[in-house]
């Protein structure tokens, strides 16, 4: 290892210290949040939705954490990260279900899907967003400053943000994905 690898590593563990416990710095947060990049040629629109859920899934569980250590031991640099990435994150998963995913489901003839099914996750997606607005807003606040004005009302609303993103990603892979999986492996041109 070099002089300047092992100094930007001894950094980085310096960095991570928080409240007398070992984190393992922005590089935990980062990689689940990059986008595709040159890796989306490598995936079907069903694999990158269900590769975008994992995303969103990993950081739900950095959000279930953050609302965890409500008041006393939030971590700012996992906020700022997470702030960072949250909106970023919603935009392009929304983007591929609503221009893809969801135009696919609705041109299936399949009697199985319920009506407006699809019409109720964009509302849905629109909301997600409008609270991820805000809930970035106050991530950036306390990544900035440490203070946490409301820890109990932040917490219920992180709380409430991550439990409906993983109820909205159940419905997604119970109902959406087998009909779409299903369709795609009969005419994959299509899809």
């Amino acid at each position: 290892m070099s002089a300047n690898a092992s100094q930007a590593s001894k950094r980085e563990r310096q960095m991570s210290m928080r409240g007398g416990r070992y984190s393992p710095g922005w590089r935990q947060y980062r990689a689940p949040f990059q986008p595709l990049g040159n890796d989306r040629a490598m995936f079907g629109p069903l694999q990158e939705m269900l590769l975008m859920h994992e995303r969103k899934l990993t950081l739900c569980s950095t959000l279930e954490d953050i609302a965890d250590s409500l008041p006393e031991q939030v971590e700012r640099l996992t906020c700022l990260t997470v702030a960072s990435a949250l909106l970023p994150l919603l935009h392009h998963a929304h983007h591929l279900e609503e221009t893809i995913i969801f135009p696919a489901y609705d041109a299936l003839p399949d009697a199985t899907k319920a009506a407006g099914t699809t019409q109720r996750l964009r509302i849905e997606h629109v909301e997600d967003e409008c609270f991820a607005d805000e809930l970035t807003e106050i991530l950036f606040k306390i990544g900035r400053e440490g203070e946490v004005a409301n820890a109990e009302m932040f917490g219920f609303m992180l709380r409430g943000f991550f439990e409906g993103t993983r109820r909205h990603i159940a419905f997604e892979r119970e109902h959406i994905a087998p009909i779409v999986r299903a369709a795609f492996a009969k005419s994959p041109h299509e899809i």
